[in-house]
């Protein structure tokens, strides 16, 4: 059943056309985030988009939504596809995806890298492998090839003059390094009924955060790791392609689960920096007992419940992997269950709706990740 565009919530549609664009590249931009809203559902976000061309005037008699389809498929931006009924109908492509991601990262660091943010260096100097364009004096032990010749013989020649030339210990500079840390990070997001409720829509939102997460670190650091998993009864991995077609369930919220599934993520990795990011609007309410079978509590905070999340969030804290809880919900016994939670891992907690709530996460993702590699 589709749902009316609108009761969804989110983004805001304007009739302004940037001169430099072309029509497909409008509403090709607009067309990005429909499929983001409709995971990814092709007939859908074409019936959004033919809605909103009729309110906003989108396309003209030359270059019509109909020719618009057409740019998509000779551009490779989707395909046939024959479902198991046998029934045709377009899909996206891996190429719609990568694009997909590229604009949610534009969308969230961009702002961030406007407002002035740190470059993703650590804040420890010493011997490493990013340049500063600071200097010292060379000190015993340093290495040789990190003495800069330049500056030394600078150095030399207003210290001892042209005609006289001498290169003394006292003229070698040093330029600092920082390291270049590497983080593990693994994503939780909330999949469980109450992220579509009350007419707002709380999963896109997460979504689009995964998509630009990944597309940072696959682009500009790729000796981070991401991994992202849902959970609603249960937890599971999802991989970076499957984030367009990502979909609330009828499920509770499982949280034990996935901080779970999280840490036996992070402990295969060697990285020494590790952090889980969580993202939920709603109360931990179910857990899998031992027999397979669930214990589900939709009223109040369930003391067997709750005691198991702080469980697992000391045993994480003992792995020396912070967990930073995005509460998506304001109500006051969940903001005293998380800061009882935080409290008992050590790590951190905020408390937001879903409005900046990307730029948020990358803000902390920036910060954990000049924290200095040791040994």
């Amino acid at each position: 059943m589709k749902q009316d565009i609108t009761t969804r919530k989110g983004f805001v549609f304007k009739s302004y056309q940037a001169p430099s664009q072309s029509p497909f590249e409008t509403l090709f931009e607009i067309f990005k985030e429909l499929i983001t809203h409709t995971s990814g559902d092709f007939d859908e976000a074409i019936d959004w988009l033919r809605e909103l061309d009729k309110e906003y005037k989108l396309t003209t008699p030359e270059y019509t939504i109909d020719d618009f389809i057409e740019d998509l498929i000779k551009k490779g931006f989707i395909r046939e596809e024959i479902d198991p009924d046998g029934n045709g109908g377009m899909a996206i492509t891996a190429k719609t995806e990568r694009a997909i991601r590229q604009q949610a990262l534009d969308q969230i660091f961009g702002k961030i890298k406007r407002s002035g943010q740190g470059n993703h260096r650590s804040k420890g100097l010493g011997i490493g492998d990013e340049h500063t364009g600071d200097f010292r004096g060379y000190q015993f032990g340093d290495a040789l090839d990190k003495v800069s010749m330049t500056e030394s013989l600078r150095n030399a020649q207003i210290n001892h003059g042209i005609s006289d030339f001498t290169l003394s210990e006292s003229d070698l500079v040093v330029e600092e390094t920082l390291h270049k840390s590497q983080m593990s990070t693994v994503l939780m997001i909330d999949i469980s009924h109450s992220m579509i409720l009350y007419g707002e829509d709380r999963i896109t939102p997460a979504k689009k955060v995964a998509m630009a997460l990944a597309e940072l670190i696959t682009t500009r650091y790729p000796k981070d790791t991401l991994d992202i998993l849902v959970f609603g009864n249960d937890a599971w991995q999802i991989e970076i392609k499957d984030l367009p077609y990502l979909k609330v369930g009828p499920y509770h919220t499982n949280t034990v689960a996935g901080l779970q599934l999280a840490m036996d993520l992070l402990r295969r990795k060697r990285n020494t920096n590790k952090q889980i990011f969580m993202i939920t609007d709603g109360k931990p309410s179910c857990l899998r007992l031992s027999n397979g079978e669930y214990f589900k509590d939709s009223f109040g905070l369930n003391p067997n419940i709750v005691n198991k999340c702080y469980a697992m969030a000391q045993q994480a804290r003992r792995l020396h992997i912070p967990i930073t809880t995005f509460m998506i919900a304001k109500d006051n016994y969940l903001m005293q269950f998380v800061r009882e939670f935080t409290y008992a891992n050590q790590g951190k907690a905020f408390y937001t709706g879903i409005k900046g709530l990307g730029e948020m996460i990358f803000e902390d993702y920036e910060t954990n990740r000049k924290k200095r590699i040791r040994g």
